[in-house]
């Protein structure tokens, strides 16, 4: 079958609500393991994971952080005239004056799913006054106009931040920030904004989950829900992975809300894939290529971020025999349906190694340290994996791209193991039980 015709309806399981985890155990590393390997499934302890790997294989994990990205705002009017805007002060040190003379409205919510001025996650986060993003936005409705205000308090002192809808984008709008105070944007988020857990939790973010809902390896702060294969890990299991020979590498790919959007097509060749931004730094692909293009996944996001890694070298050798190449990572950016289309199979000559080399070269040639770039692949039974040869991961929604990507990796046997997980008290999505995965 065409890939682009895969029912959506063959995904499905009963995931009663029970076995949804809720929390996290205590212990990371105390949760359990599902070992899928050629077909037979059996299942352990997670702190165990160093000794089915084979020594001198190369783990590679995503170091992404999640960010405070849930703001809460109040619309306010003054009680004589409607208030329109920004126009009608001077700049950011009035705003504590003027959000003190307008009378609270209805309360809104702001959900920060990517960066659009200055458009580098960390140029971004540096931003001091202000900075835009794009942003879901709840009770939407009720905010036509006008300006936002929130209150956040650094060193015990109050201060006020604005938030003004700029335009529209696709289902998101570009909300525009302005702040007072001499603080950076990430000072503000970590004042203002409440991490935001899974909706499938059916709960309010706690205070535990500040600390439970990031990997102890989370360096790059961008995302909005964890990459959570990697909550399982602790230092005593990196430890014991390194005492074992295995060499760990880490890229970042910002986990986006996308993440949880719903296939609400009966055939996924209709749905639509959220773009996610990637780094990967020169010499972790120089680490491929010396382990052969071979790799040990944690997590779909580093499946999805080395599997198009490919691709993007595909495409690099593409622009340098053109003459074409610029230097600009996103010429690299992987469409959703690039591994399916004929393009890509003409050239699937070109081996992994040979696609991680060009890729090497595009970014030596050009001076680059990192790639930044970004793919919109889509991972689904039909797919031909060229980077992972195992996988971590946890156990995912019926009905979603990530239950797709699972079964595209284990050649469609993904009703054993979810069979399996079901009949033998594993915890489900995130904050749930991990597998390992050897085809």
């Amino acid at each position: 079958m065409d890939t682009k015709e895969i029912q959506i309806k063959d995904y499905n399981y009963p995931l009663p609500d029970e076995r949804i985890a809720k929390f996290p155990l205590p212990e990371r590393d105390s949760s359990k393991l599902l070992v899928y390997k050629s077909g037979e499934v059996t299942d352990d302890v997670f702190r165990s994971l160093p000794h089915y790997l084979p020594k001198g294989a190369l783990m590679v994990f995503n170091n992404t952080k999640v960010i405070r990205a849930r703001l809460h705002f109040r619309k306010k009017t003054l009680s004589s005239s409607p208030f329109r805007g920004r126009e009608e002060y001077g700049n950011n040190s009035q705003l504590s004056t003027l959000n003190s003379q307008l009378v609270n409205g209805a309360l809104i919510e702001v959900f920060l799913l990517e960066p659009a001025s200055p458009v580098e996650y960390q140029e971004n986060f540096i931003a001091t006054s202000e900075c835009s993003w794009y942003c879901l936005v709840g009770n939407s409705k009720k905010w036509k106009e006008g300006l936002l205000f929130g209150e956040f308090q650094i060193g015990g002192t109050s201060y006020t931040i604005s938030a003004e809808r700029v335009a529209s984008h696709g289902t998101s709008f570009e909300i525009r920030f302005r702040w007072e105070g001499n603080f950076a944007f990430s000072e503000v988020l970590e004042s203002l904004g409440e991490l935001p857990i899974p909706p499938y939790l059916n709960r309010k973010t706690e205070e535990s989950d500040l600390r439970t809902y990031q990997t102890v390896y989370s360096k790059i702060k961008g995302s909005v829900a964890a990459p959570t294969a990697g909550l399982h890990f602790t230092e005593r299991v990196l430890a014991d992975l390194d005492a074992h020979g295995i060499e760990r590498e880490e890229l970042t790919l910002h986990v986006g809300a996308g993440t949880f959007k719903p296939v609400k097509s009966e055939e996924i060749g209709d749905h639509e894939m959220h773009t996610e931004h990637i780094a990967v730094r020169l010499q972790t692909i120089e680490k491929l290529i010396q382990h052969k293009g071979k790799a040990i996944a944690v997590g779909t996001t580093s499946v999805r971020t080395l599997e198009s890694l490919y691709y993007m070298g595909i495409k690099a050798q593409q622009l340098m025999d053109a003459g074409k190449d610029t230097g600009d990572a996103e010429e690299l950016h992987v469409d959703q349906w690039m591994p399916y289309s004929q393009l890509s199979t003409l050239n699937s000559q070109l081996s992994t190694v040979s696609a991680l080399e060009s890729l090497w070269d595009y970014l030596s040639r050009h001076h680059l340290d990192v790639l930044h770039s970004s793919t919109q692949i889509i991972i689904a039974p039909g797919y031909l994996f060229h980077i992972v040869q195992m996988m971590v991961t946890n156990f995912h929604q019926p009905q979603s791209t990530l239950l797709l990507l699972v079964s595209a990796f284990v050649h469609g046997d993904w009703r054993k193991i979810y069979d399996y997980a079901l009949a033998n008290g594993f915890r489900f999505l995130s904050y749930g039980d991990s597998s390992l995965l050897i085809p």
